[in-house]
Formats: structure tokens, sequence, C-alpha cells
């Protein structure tokens, strides 16, 4: 059997490598202009490299019954590693991934295929745009993970971006976002406020050092109009091999402090994260 080799091209938004991983057979790690965006695993797409994919993939497992189907809107495509992992931890769940880079999108669907009845369908869309157009409750989850270059863009971190979202979402369903920051939290801060205007109920995983303004990291923010279960998403997180924090209600509160919601006109993107931190966890 011949040995996978790296495969390099030019797509919409830069330059996208897929690497295959020495130590895992069929294993890809996904960078665009060097900044890693996705691991895949196509024997085992249960197996999240990424703690803030695993910290996602905490909350996919909680948000209902396990193996319950689920209708999922994935915003940012990269390898499309967690709609794998929902395709087959909750079978006959219906997916949309909406990806901008229509060349990443068929560099890893040409490489990557995913498995035939996989229930997935890939959009080459802007993920807001392609929000404002779908119908009201037509969602269980809706998954934001979506970074131009290393920075999630100013257009998915507004107020009205979040009402999009909230509106698309059926009354029990659950935003994730992957967002990254470092202290003061700026940033993170006001993206709180702005899900916090919109969504009753707000959850915040990263890890501790992360949270004490020690480094640069990710953060997953949990929004929802009904309570989710965060008894065992602490459990879940806690037990990562680099083990999460989940905080809720007040101290949810006491961080956002004095941030306010951000309009349209005044939104701007994540921070550029340090040398060598690329917004992963």
């Amino acid at each position: 059997m011949d040995e996978p080799i790296p495969v390099s091209r030019e797509v919409d938004h830069g330059v996208a490598k897929l690497m295959p991983d020495v130590d895992r057979d069929r294993a890809w790690l996904l960078t665009v202009d060097g900044a890693p965006q996705s691991y895949v695993d196509l024997d085992e797409p249960t197996h999240l490299e990424f703690e803030y994919a695993r910290r996602l993939g905490h909350v996919l497992d909680v948000v209902a019954e396990p193996g319950l189907p689920l209708d999922v809107v994935h915003l940012g495509g990269g390898a499309l590693t967690l709609p794998r992992y929902v395709a087959v931890t909750r079978p006959g769940s219906r997916q949309d991934v909406v990806e901008a880079d229509r060349g990443l999108l068929e560099l890893v669907t040409e490489h990557l295929p995913l498995p035939d009845g996989s229930g997935v369908t890939v959009h080459g869309a802007d993920a807001r745009a392609w929000l404002e157009a779908a119908p009201d409750g037509s969602a269980d989850v809706i998954v934001a993970d979506v970074f131009g270059g290393s920075r999630v863009p100013a257009h998915l971190t507004s107020l009205a971006y979040a009402r999009e979202a909230a509106r698309v979402l059926r009354a029990d369903g659950v935003y994730l976002a992957n967002l990254a920051d470092a202290a003061p939290f700026a940033f993170l801060r006001a993206q709180l406020a702005t899900f916090g205007a919109v969504f009753q109920e707000l959850a915040l995983i990263a890890e501790p050092a992360v949270l004490r303004g020690r480094r640069f990291g990710n953060a997953v923010l949990v929004a929802s109009q009904q309570p989710v279960d965060t008894a065992a998403l602490v459990r879940l997180v806690a037990s990562d091999a680099f083990p999460a924090r989940l905080e809720h209600g007040l101290a949810v509160r006491k961080f956002i402090g004095s941030a306010r919601p951000v309009e349209d006109e005044n939104a701007v993107p994540s921070p550029e994260p340090p040398d060598g931190a690329f917004g992963i966890g």
C-alpha cells in the first residue's frame, strides 16, 4: 500500500495543505497558510485531536439523548471533523456545512471524502448570508468555527448575527462557537455580552490557564434559551488530557463585567494570535 503523501493547493483564501499523520493510518492535519485548521482520522471519526474540538464534541454529546439524530448547521467547514463525528455518534442526523472557501471545500471533499449516507450537505457560501436565508426554527444546533486565517471575521460577532442564529435555532436549540482571545479578554467579554443579550443561558469552556489570563487560547461559547446539562459537561471537560473549566451563571456575568453587545458598525475580528498559537487549543 502506498504511503500517503502531503497535498498542497492554492485555495480561495491562502495555501491549504493536507499532511498525513505518521502515527495514525488515514489521519490528516489541514493547515491554511501554516495555521492548523482541522485534524481528521478517516478510520476513527470520533477521534478529536484538538482540545477545542473535543470540547465542542462534549457539548454535542449532551445537548440531547445519546444517539438521537439532530439537525446541525456547521458554520466553517475545515476538514469536516465535527460533521463526521456527529454522523457516527448521532446516525441519521441532517447536517449542513457552510464554508466560504469553495477551493478548500473541493480539496477536502476530493481527498478526504465523506462516507456514503453521511447525511452531510456542504455549501460554498458566506456563513452569515447562508444563515440569513435559512428557515426559522430549522436547526437543533449551530456550531460556529469560522476563522479567516486565524481570526473570527467581524460580521460573525455582532448582535444582528446572534439574532439570526437564535431565529434559526429551535426553542431548545444550542449555539456553539470556537473563539480565541487573551487577557484582558475585550473580544471574549464582548461576545458573551452580545450572545447574552439574545440567549437566556450562557456557558464558557476553556483551560484554567486561559481563563486566568496566562496565555492566548481557545474558549467555547455555549448559548441557549433552555439550560444545558452543565453538570455532565463539567465532568466531561475536566476528564480530558488537558482539563478545562466550565463557567456559567453568575461567574459568566461577572466575567462579562461592563462589556457591551457588539453592533455591526463597531464589530471587529477576533485578535491576531501570537506566533505559534494559531488559534487552536
